[in-house]
């Protein structure tokens, strides 16, 4: 209501001549949508709503790409996605290759073809491996040829532990059959953890260890 006085004679008021405003009465509803004041507070109130949710879908959104791409670099700098082993099937595939053959080579001989696995290890090892088997090769040569024994050596299972470029850690699963002149034949397994290096072209055999 306006503060304005009526005139008793006429009902209208002085200045403008119109109805005076009626007041509702205690209990009324008013229709929806008949207010028009309200009706335009409620639109400008959700247009200032819309307008404030762009700029948060959108920080929302830059932030997730943000994080997005901060996780994939952590996942890129991590040990195990610089892990050749667990991306690289061709190399992983090539460096089990090339160690399961030369340890089946350098360890299958019989008692006429001792020097061929000798000479076999001179292109599978390199350095401490190297050493170690010349070590080995020179203790048990003359019982090798005496007691006419023959060893056959295959690699039945090779997991690439780690490969990162030319350096490599693999755990390998050989079965051998063993036999002494004319007697029985004798199986046994064995179970190693390989180190080795990429040189001349192939992959060759740097540390051996029993486990």
């Amino acid at each position: 209501m306006t503060d304005t006085e009526t005139t008793p004679e006429t009902g209208t008021t002085p200045e403008t001549g119109t109805t005076p405003e009626t007041e509702t009465a205690p209990g009324a509803e008013t229709a929806p949508g008949t207010g028009t004041e309200t009706g335009a507070e409620t639109a400008g109130g959700g247009s200032r709503r819309r307008k404030a949710v762009v700029p948060v879908l959108v920080t929302a959104l830059l932030l997730a790409g943000a994080a997005f791409f901060y996780g994939a670099d952590q996942l890129r700098s991590t040990p195990s996605a610089r892990n050749q082993a667990l991306t690289d099937t061709a190399a992983t595939t090539r460096v089990g290759g090339d160690v399961g053959e030369g340890l089946a080579r350098i360890f299958s001989y019989t008692p006429t073809s001792s020097d061929a696995a000798e000479r076999s290890a001179g292109t599978v090892l390199a350095g401490r491996a190297a050493r170690q088997y010349s070590d080995l090769f020179a203790q048990v040569r003359k019982s090798l040829v005496e007691q006419r024994v023959t060893l056959a050596t295959q690699a039945v299972r090779t997991g690439v532990i780690e490969l990162d470029g030319d350096s490599a850690r693999l755990l390998v699963f050989l079965d051998q059959v063993s036999r002494r002149d004319k007697g029985a034949a004798t199986a046994a397994a064995a179970q190693l953890t390989v180190t080795a290096r990429f040189q001349d072209d192939r992959w060759r055999i740097t540390d051996i260890k029993a486990r």
